[in-house]
């Protein structure tokens, strides 16, 4: 595989796409790999701060007669739900750290929570971001308490009196060792050990003594008066556990369907020797040879987040209304913040099926082609459906236009003007597409392009080009 390849597969799926000077002046792989590591900062997103969640008393306000104040603040927070699936989109966009954006997108989908509170979930977005390159256990530990988690499975009603299972069956089997490596048994138990685990009115974890079994139990062999801490530390010590989080973290990096054994079992020795280092882990697949074969290239498929940030991180696009870009989402089937359910999306070829293709091979026109076409969402019967806030209703709806926007093409078009136009669609097809085309069908794309211009050979082209269905792969 020549050097631009390889820049170009690694910047696919540690980062959102290749930037235009790689294809110029592609780097040797170790130097990409540094880059992609070199997170220097780190800011949190927020759009509640904690004084504004702690004015915000339904109780009082219902005590004090103040309904007409309660409806309308239940409104805003719910739009600042919203807000935060903006900002952490534009995040992604902006970012000069798009390897963190891209992990911390892996473990929004594994730590799946549907609370319709942004204040939990900028915190639970918080831990995810900061926590994305560093150490499972402690991500684990700072999820397993965070609210978002805790209200979301129902750990607030896990007492003593009368266990509840959820919490303790999803981290087992969601989000550290899979279905079929631990019992019902050790779920009864394991449930037992996180009685009392809550939070206060300020979001911070606290533990109910009142409500905590003490009673010894005895959970994956081992006996003990554990608490919820203790149990995530056994699970931890489960070899299980880095095998589970490590083939998921290939599928995610590496390949949707076909997954090498040999290399995940030795991924996930390494990772569990590292005391569960995530960088290290990732650092192992993206340094591995393997990794850059050709059964690499093309086996995946992009998702509805990847896409459209891949299209604004290569051409800068402004929305007059930036909810366009939440009916986007819904267009495409992944609404952040709004997971289906508790397993996260599904990703894969779940992504793409004869409708949502159609939508995604007419998106470039939409996009940037200055068209209005129109759309139609996903009625999953469950994801945000019916749910308005003050800014807007988010209900389902059965079309869609995308509105006006502004479209910045001045670097790509620069960029590309440099090439002479006999080369321009070998040259585009090579940086825009992760797998070859044949020369006829090349050849067929290139007789659609507008040729009036220099500029809108370029442009027309692209768009053409972004409308294969190769251009939904990675």
């Amino acid at each position: 595989m020549e050097l631009w390849e390889k820049n170009k597969l690694l910047h696919a799926r540690a980062a959102f796409g290749s930037a235009l000077p790689a294809f110029e002046r592609p780097l040797p792989m170790q130097d990409v790999v540094k880059e992609l590591f070199a997170v220097k900062e780190f800011e949190a997103l927020q759009v509640v701060s904690e004084q504004e969640w702690m004015a915000y008393d339904p109780k009082a306000m219902k005590a004090a007669g103040e309904t007409a104040k309660l409806r309308e603040m239940k409104q805003e927070f719910k739009s600042k739900t919203i807000d935060l699936n903006l900002m952490w989109l534009k995040q992604m966009v902006e970012t000069s750290y798009p390897l963190l954006e891209k992990t911390a997108l892996f473990w929004h989908g594994h730590f799946a929570t549907r609370n319709d509170n942004p204040y939990f979930d900028q915190l639970l977005l918080h831990e995810l971001r900061k926590n994305a390159l560093g150490n499972f256990g402690d991500m684990l530990r700072a999820v397993s308490k965070s609210p978002a988690m805790l209200q979301f499975l129902n750990n607030r009603q896990n007492k003593k009196s009368h266990p509840n299972e959820n919490f303790a069956r999803e981290v087992m089997e969601l989000f550290t060792m899979g279905r079929g490596h631990y019992t019902e048994d050790d779920v009864k138990e394991a449930a037992r050990a996180f009685t009392g685990w809550n939070f206060d009115e300020t979001g911070s974890f606290v533990f109910r003594e009142r409500q905590h079994d003490a009673e010894p139990k005895k959970f994956l062999g081992k006996k003990g008066n554990f608490n919820g801490d203790n149990i995530l530390d056994i699970i931890l010590e489960q070899k299980q556990t880095a095998l589970f989080i490590t083939q998921k973290i290939y599928r995610y990096f590496v390949s949707d369907e076909k997954v090498n054994d040999k290399h995940v079992t030795e991924l996930a020795g390494r990772f569990y020797e590292s005391n569960y280092d995530i960088a290290s882990l990732l650092r192992d697949i993206f340094s591995a040879d393997w990794f850059y074969s050709s059964t690499t290239v093309g086996a995946k498929i992009k998702s509805p987040i990847e896409l459209l940030t891949g299209y604004r991180r290569l051409i800068p696009m402004y929305f007059m209304n930036d909810r366009t870009l939440v009916y986007l989402q819904r267009v495409l089937g992944q609404l952040l913040f709004y997971p289906p359910n508790v397993a996260g999306w599904p990703g894969g070829k779940s992504w793409i099926d004869s409708a949502s293709l159609a939508t995604r091979m007419r998106l470039p026109e939409a996009l940037l082609g200055a068209r209005e076409l129109d759309l139609s969402m996903k009625d999953d019967g469950d994801m945000m459906a019916n749910h308005k806030t003050g800014s807007g209703d988010y209900s389902v709806r059965r079309n869609f236009r995308t509105g006006n926007m502004m479209v910045n093409w001045d670097t790509y078009l620069g960029f590309w003007k440099k090439y002479p136009k006999d080369n321009l669609p070998d040259s585009l097809a090579s940086f825009l597409l992760p797998v070859s085309i044949g020369t006829k069908q090349l050849q067929e794309v290139d007789g659609f392009a507008d040729k009036a211009s220099d500029e809108s050979y370029i442009k027309s082209l692209t768009i053409l080009l972004m409308a294969l269905p190769e251009y939904q792969l990675a």
